[in-house]
C-alpha cells in the first residue's frame, strides 16, 4: 500500500477526529475522539497525517513534556483498520520521534503528557498499539490504571449526599464550595505549590469552563480564605475526573470524599452515567469513597532516541 505522510494542518483536523472515531476501538474513546484532539492540540507539539489514494489513514501527535525539555511524548496515534498492517504507524511514529528530537528530545515515551494528555500510556486492550510499540524498541516503564464511578442511579455509592459531612467541616471552620472564576489564580498556585505545576494546568483548564467543574474546601473566609483541598473534573473531558488534592496539614478531615462526590454529582447531573477516574493513585480511597472498581489498565512504554 502506497501512502505519503505530510504535516498536520488545522483543515486536516475534522478528517482526523472521524478518522480516530473509527480507529480507536474502545467505545468510550470513539464516542470522545473530537475532545480528545481538542485537548492535545491545544499544546505545542508535533503532528502527521498519513494518507492513502487523498484519503486519512493514520495519524500522529506528539509534544515535549513540560517537566524536562529532554523527553518527547507520542500523545496519539491512530491508524484505519483497513490501513493497519502496511508501515503506516511505524512511519508515523519514526517521523514524529524525528521531529521531536530536533526540539531536544532523547528519549521518547509513549505515555500521557499531563496537562494536555488523552490516556495515561496505551490502553493493555489495543494489541495492535501494544505489539507495535515492542516491534519499534519501546520498554515498557510503568503500569498506570483508571477507575470507574457508576453515576447511572440515584442510590449509586458515587452519589451519596454530601450535606452531613459538609455540616461536619463547617463545625470546624472549613467552607466547601464550587470555584469560580475569580479562584482560578490562587487555585492554580495551590496547586502548583503544593503538588507540582502538571497539575496546575489542569486545575486551570477546569474552572469557569463547559463540561468541566472544580470544587474546593477552604477555612475561613468564603471567598478569601486558606485552600484546604480541589476536586476537578472535565480537563481532559467531560467524562473525565481528576486531578484532586488535598493539603498535608488538612488531610484525615473527609475533605476529598466530599469534594469528590460533589465533583460526581455534578457529572452526573450533566448526563455522565460513567465517571473515569484518570491515573489513580490511592485506590482505596476511590474503592471506599465512591464504589469505584479498576477497569482501564495501561502500560507506559518509553525508548532512548
Amino acid at each position: 500500500m502506497d501512502f505519503s505522510i505530510t504535516h498536520l494542518a488545522d483543515e486536516d483536523v475534522p478528517r482526523i477526529v472521524e478518522l480516530c472515531r473509527t480507529a480507536l476501538d474502545l467505545e468510550e474513546d470513539a464516542a470522545e475522539a473530537a475532545q480528545i484532539v481538542a485537548r492535545l492540540r491545544e499544546q505545542p507539539g508535533t503532528g502527521f497525517v498519513a494518507t492513502v489514494d487523498g484519503l486519512v489513514a493514520g495519524v500522529v501527535l506528539g509534544s515535549i513534556a513540560h517537566r524536562d525539555k529532554s523527553v518527547g511524548h507520542i500523545d496519539l496515534v491512530a491508524v484505519r483498520p483497513d490501513a493497519r498492517r502496511q508501515g503506516i504507524g511505524r512511519a508515523l511514529i519514526g517521523r514524529a520521534e524525528a521531529a521531536l528530537a530536533g526540539l531536544g528530545a532523547t528519549e521518547v515515551l509513549l505515555a500521557g503528557n499531563p496537562p494536555y494528555y488523552a490516556w495515561p500510556g496505551i490502553d493493555v486492550r489495543y494489541t495492535p498499539a501494544v505489539c507495535a510499540a515492542m516491534a519499534l524498541g519501546y520498554e515498557q516503564d510503568r503500569t498506570a490504571w483508571n477507575m470507574t464511578a457508576d453515576l447511572s442511579y440515584a442510590e449509586s455509592p458515587a452519589l451519596r449526599p454530601t450535606e452531613p459531612a459538609e455540616q461536619r467541616l463547617a463545625a470546624k471552620g472549613i467552607t466547601v464550595r464550587r470555584a469560580t472564576a475569580d479562584d482560578a489564580n490562587a487555585l492554580v498556585e495551590f496547586a502548583r505549590s503544593t503538588f507540582g505545576a502538571s497539575w496546575a494546568g489542569e486545575v486551570a483548564h477546569s474552572i469557569d469552563r463547559e463540561g468541566a467543574g472544580l470544587h474546593l474546601a477552604v477555612r475561613g473566609s468564603v471567598s478569601g480564605g486558606e485552600i484546604l483541598g480541589f476536586a476537578a473534573f472535565g480537563s481532559s473531558r467531560p467524562s473525565w475526573f481528576g486531578p484532586m488534592g488535598t493539603a498535608p496539614t488538612a488531610q484525615g478531615l473527609g475533605i476529598g470524599g466530599v469534594l469528590l462526590r460533589r465533583c460526581l454529582r455534578e457529572q452526573h447531573e450533566l448526563g455522565i452515567t460513567r465517571s473515569q477516574i484518570g491515573w489513580v493513585g490511592p485506590v482505596p480511597f476511590y474503592a471506599r469513597n465512591a464504589g469505584a472498581w479498576i477497569e482501564r489498565v495501561f502500560f507506559l512504554y518509553r525508548r532512548q532516541l
